[in-house]
């Protein structure tokens, strides 16, 4: 297994260094995914990519939205021979104490889907909190099964020899339903899912670029398609679940 991390970035300049900097110290190598950040954020990553030859930089002129900036890191890593991809986001909400914990799981199960499944703290805000179970409930639809426990949660190992056929032969949303959709999928095409715990926390002042009417739009639209693309596939779904 040759493991790298994915990190989006969009003008989170403040949070991604420590991000970084925690990541390197468990001894993986980072691909920076600037997602189209204002100067700052950019100079802030262009610093970090030079002061570690283990930090690379992928630069998007446009703004993608997540979903495109991981799908852009994931066809980079794979091109390079990279056979894994940790995805964790840049703000800091995820414990990256956790790393070496998704690493073992991935390489213990290189064909695995590996998921995080979060643990709050009290920093959670609730509407959030209690919005997730809609989603939850669709994906467990949407799949006939509770494989992925936690379809939202942003911390995940790709296997890429999986992941980067399906995201170049499929549209899959390019914002914050992209996590879903691909997870949903992946599951869709038989790859198999292990769920990690991992504590989670919103960091006071943390910038979110959750959109609320608009992302959650998208998300009811995704759910709306992908139970569409259920229905045909609902024999051989039940067939693995019999099976």
């Amino acid at each position: 297994m040759k493991l790298i991390a994915v990190i989006p970035v969009y003008n989170h300049g403040e949070a991604v260094g420590a991000v970084v900097r925690a990541i390197r110290g468990h001894g993986l190598p980072v691909l920076l995914v600037d997602d189209g950040s204002e100067p700052g954020c950019a100079a802030v990553l262009d610093a970090l990519a030079q002061a570690d030859e283990g930090v690379q930089l992928c630069r998007l002129a446009v703004n993608q939205g997540k979903g495109g900036a991981v799908m852009a890191g994931l066809r980079a890593a794979a091109a390079q021979g990279w056979t894994h991809a940790l995805q964790i986001d840049a703000d800091g909400q995820h414990d990256t104490a956790d790393v070496p914990k998704f690493a073992a799981a991935a390489a213990a199960e290189p064909g695995y889907f590996i998921c995080g499944c979060p643990i709050y703290d009290a920093s959670v805000p609730k509407a959030r909190l209690y919005g997730r179970y809609a989603t939850h409930v669709w994906v467990w639809i949407n799949t006939l099964s509770m494989a992925v426990r936690d379809s939202m949660c942003g911390f995940r190992v790709y296997p890429l020899d999986r992941v980067v056929p399906l995201i170049d032969s499929v549209h899959i949303g390019r914002r914050m339903d992209f996590d879903v959709e691909v997870a949903v999928r992946l599951v869709w095409r038989g790859v198999p899912v292990r769920n990690v715990a991992t504590r989670v926390r919103y960091p006071a002042g943390g910038v979110s670029h959750f959109r609320a009417l608009q992302d959650n739009l998208l998300i009811s639209w995704m759910h709306t398609r992908l139970f569409f693309g259920m229905l045909p596939r609902l024999p051989l779904l039940l067939w693995r679940k019999l099976a």
